[in-house]
């Protein structure tokens, strides 16, 4: 690609420059380019950050971007936006999902999926320890018999009942049990059970 050079520039006769296809429009004096009456003085790094942005983003959109700094958490949170580590009253209720698992002789739960969890049991099941288990989660567990009804279940080491002693689950077809549960380590969880809900 060719570079087009020129020892001055007049636009008395129009308001449009016209660079040929294939040539470079370059300024190397230091007077820069003034649009409008105001100064143009982004360096080409800093234009550069626009490559890839796409097409569609309105002068609007890029706007957002006006008066962001490197406090950006600290200036979303004058916005009363939420924070992480800052007790907090929530005005509204709060949901979280029930996350649906699938029945099995062995279901292993992958705690990071959700608090909340439901299964309706076709088999004998066996709760074993769960995946991703961290210290402080709590949630509830619906159990849920199917149309036949007189499914068991049994449970891994690190599930704490109650009393010491795992429930034994409503063996009505259709019925649901509860398991309520919070987790004290990556080794125990404490649960309690909650029976013939439904």
């Amino acid at each position: 690609m060719s570079t087009l050079k020129v020892n001055s520039l007049d636009t008395e006769s129009g308001t449009t420059i016209t660079v040929p296809t294939g040539k470079v429009f370059t300024i190397t004096d230091n007077s820069g380019i003034s649009i409008g009456g105001t100064a143009v003085t982004s360096t080409a790094a800093e234009l550069n950050v626009l490559d890839g942005i796409p097409a569609g983003l309105t002068a609007t959109e890029l706007g957002y971007v006006d008066g962001v700094t490197s406090a950006i958490q600290t200036q979303l949170g004058t916005k009363g936006d939420a924070f992480l580590d800052v007790s907090q009253n929530w005005t509204k209720g709060q949901q979280g999902e029930i996350s649906a698992l699938t029945s099995a002789t062995t279901i292993t739960i992958d705690m990071a999926d959700s608090n909340n969890f439901s299964v309706t049991l076709a088999h004998n099941a066996t709760f074993a320890n769960p995946s991703n288990d961290t210290a402080g989660q709590a949630g509830s567990i619906f159990i849920t018999q199917d149309g036949t009804g007189s499914r068991t279940a049994s449970w891994g080491t690190d599930w704490e009942f109650a009393g010491g002693t795992a429930p034994t689950l409503t063996t009505t077809a259709s019925a649901t049990d509860r398991i309520d549960y919070v987790i004290r380590s990556g080794t125990s969880i404490q649960a309690v059970a909650t029976l013939a809900l439904a």
